[in-house]
């Protein structure tokens, strides 16, 4: 197994991306280094964060950008330092690729790595050595092998790409506050993220699951999830008042700063929380400070997770048998893809497939 000198993906060039306009070109990535790894690239999902960079919605994105941070395939090329991998293993790599790492950072030694001021996204952010991370939608990626995440072999690739962002982006947030037997959990937003935040909710054990949407168009797809609950917040006025004090925690995913904030929280018990991991273009809405103090709830957020905290969840997932609800798309496909995500066609995660890969896109 060998990689090229130059890769090739689709590169956006332009705002006008997210509108299907990227192509198919070669670029050249990060010098390898000696705790770099190679991946020739089999499947990557289609993530939220994808259209907000191709768009420069969050900030302005550095063109020409190949973006992509739900990726699974095979190690092709292995630096001389990395000791934990092997040329051919199945890897996945999500919206994280660099951090200090360093024994005096108190994010990388405790094992918080997303949080480390010198966090390096696996696309559309500046290595230390001052090249740009590009990411997913390729035959390749080169990323540092301490973000790179063996793969068990109870999950198929198709279901794996999805969780390294997506997954991961609902699970350490559940996990962190405390989900599990005897809580009850709101999941604001049925998309992709709110999807595995159903899923992971009902897998922990959680006593009730809630799904809450605008519509009560996709009733039947959260129960099939393992929702016990739904609450449709545009086609019920009254829903806050019916539904107040009811939920331990609720997680947020929408990237919409149009949410009725205090609604949300009035439907929080004594010392709830609030945990937002969709992020919005746009601020989050004002809200009444006695909507936190009424309660003593809180409001907080979850930024991706570790990479011991992807091994955690992809072990979790296949004890479980979690499958995520996707649709594949062949990776020639992305320009179309991306627009039907923008659009909300998903359901619940497109998931491209590099058929120029063989056999090893079938894994």
């Amino acid at each position: 197994m060998t990689s090229p000198t130059k890769f090739t993906g689709w590169l956006a060039h332009d705002p006008s991306a997210a509108s299907g306009t990227m192509t198919w070109s070669t670029f050249t990535p990060k010098p390898f280094a000696p705790t770099d790894i190679d991946i020739q690239i089999s499947h990557c999902g289609i993530c939220g964060s994808d259209i907000h960079t191709l768009r420069s919605g969050w900030k302005n994105t550095h063109y020409p950008v190949c973006v992509g941070h739900e990726i699974v395939g095979r190690i092709v090329r292995l630096g001389s330092s990395v000791t934990h991998l092997r040329l051919g293993d199945r890897v996945g790599v999500g919206a994280q690729a660099h951090s200090c790492l360093e024994p005096s950072c108190d994010e990388c030694s405790g094992g918080k790595e997303q949080y480390c001021t010198n966090m390096v996204a696996t696309y559309n952010a500046r290595y230390p050595d001052g090249s740009w991370s590009m990411g997913g939608y390729a035959l390749h990626v080169r990323v540092p092998a301490h973000f790179a995440v063996k793969i068990p072999a109870g999950i198929a690739s198709v279901h794996a790409a999805p969780m390294m962002c997506g997954g991961l982006t609902v699970y350490a947030p559940l996990i962190h506050n405390g989900a599990g037997p005897g809580k009850k959990v709101g999941i604001v937003g049925l998309g992709g993220l709110g999807h595995f935040g159903i899923l992971f909710a009902k897998a922990l054990g959680c006593d009730k699951v809630v799904a809450i949407s605008r519509r009560r168009n996709k009733v039947e797809d959260a129960e099939a999830m393992g929702a016990t609950g739904y609450i449709a917040t545009s086609e019920d006025d009254k829903w806050a008042r019916n539904h107040s004090r009811s939920l331990d925690l609720i997680i947020s995913t929408v990237s919409s700063p149009d949410m009725p904030l205090e609604s949300y929280l009035r439907l929080l018990r004594t010392g709830g929380q609030f945990i937002q991991v969709g992020a919005p273009e746009d601020k989050l809405p004002q809200m009444a400070a006695f909507g936190l103090i009424g309660k003593g709830c809180k409001i907080g957020g979850s930024q991706i997770g570790s990479p011991k905290e992807i091994e955690d969840m992809l072990k979790f997932a296949a004890e479980k048998g979690l499958k995520p609800w996707v649709q594949t798309r062949g990776m020639k496909e992305a320009n179309k893809s991306v627009v039907e995500m923008e659009e909300g066609k998903a359901r619940y995660r497109y998931v491209l497939v590099n058929e120029e890969h063989g056999d090893r896109a079938k894994i």
